[in-house]
C-alpha cells in the first residue's frame, strides 16, 4: 500500500517537471520576442498559448496515470 503512494508521487513529480520547464521556456522566449519586436505580439500570442496548452496536457496525462495506479 505504501509503495502505491510512492509510485503516484514519483509519477506526478516526473510528469510535472517537464511541463513546468517547457511552459517557463515558452513564456520566456515569447516575452523576449515581443520585447524585440512589439508589433509582432498578435502573431506570437496564439502559437504561445497553443504550445502552453500542449505542454500542460502532458501534466494532465501524468495526473491520469497517477490516478490509475
Amino acid at each position: 500500500m505504501e509503495l502505491e503512494f510512492w509510485g503516484k508521487a514519483v509519477v506526478m513529480a516526473v510528469g510535472a517537471i517537464a511541463p513546468a520547464i517547457a511552459i517557463g521556456m515558452i513564456g520566456s522566449k515569447a516575452m523576449e520576442s515581443i520585447g524585440r519586436n512589439p508589433e509582432a505580439a498578435g502573431k506570437i500570442l496564439v502559437p504561445m498559448l497553443l504550445a502552453c496548452a500542449f505542454a500542460e496536457a502532458i501534466a494532465i496525462y501524468a495526473l491520469v496515470i497517477a490516478f490509475s495506479i
